[in-house]
């Protein structure tokens, strides 16, 4: 990417949509402090070796039951229980009850937990005002709007458009029409500023969308395109 490029979006763009988890709210970062809540709560030392043992095991099935739900595969009320009924199970603690008692508490913590990501606020409070902000987002309709106000940001936007809202799931091209549509915006008037590169920028970018990849790790890839960001204060370059 040419830095030459940055400024042309300035004249071109009117709308501005953002992935929420990972791109502007911390997740692995909230996710962390409310599953260490829990993991003191439940006592959970007692079965299992260490909390980062219990974080990396609920990681991989977290992950793995997503791509499900995504896919279609599964339920969201299946999703919030049974990754932790397969991370206890790892561990020797067969409790169905436990696992639901478990699921119920993280979709209440973690929305209430407040760590950004580095310079939200400060591209949020450049960017309102000059183009119209909106969040496209995979979560769930029960938390996502608890994030925003819990974090300060609500007011940045003028609606949330979750994937239970859509029908769709990101990166489905019905997802972003949906999202347009309750906009009232164009495609050639809009971008997508996202941290998950297939299904935030190649889904943009197969709908039809510009985008700017979030990419903080720098993470190699070879898909081509439109602009991309190690930090969020370069996209006040592009914009």
């Amino acid at each position: 990417m040419s830095f030459s490029l940055f400024g042309l979006g300035r004249k071109r763009y009117k709308h501005v949509f953002f992935d929420l988890d990972r791109t502007l709210w911390d997740f692995e970062q909230n996710m962390v402090e409310t599953l260490r809540d829990i993991f003191r709560e439940h006592s959970l030392d007692r079965s299992i070796p260490s909390f980062n043992d219990f974080l990396e095991s609920f990681t991989t099935h977290n992950e793995r039951m997503w791509e499900e739900y995504r896919r279609g595969n599964l339920r969201k009320e299946i999703l919030r229980f049974k990754r932790f009924e397969l991370t206890l199970a790892e561990y020797g603690i067969k409790d169905v009850t436990l696992a639901k008692i478990i699921g119920d508490q993280y979709i209440e913590m973690s929305p209430l937990k407040t760590v950004l990501m580095p310079h939200t606020k400060e591209l949020l409070a450049y960017l309102h005002g000059k183009y119209n902000l909106y969040i496209i987002t995979n979560g769930f309709n029960e938390v996502q709007m608890v994030k925003l106000t819990r974090s300060g940001i609500a007011d940045y936007f003028q609606r949330v458009v979750t994937s239970e809202m859509a029908g769709h799931h990101k990166p489905n091209a019905e997802a972003f029409g949906y999202s347009l549509s309750q906009a009232n915006a164009r495609k050639n008037e809009s971008i997508m500023i996202g941290d998950d590169l297939a299904i935030d920028i190649v889904g943009a970018r197969d709908f039809g969308m510009d985008q700017i990849y979030y990419n903080p790790k720098a993470t190699p890839h070879n898909e081509k395109i439109t602009y991309e960001v190690k930090s969020l204060l370069e996209v006040t370059e592009i914009l």
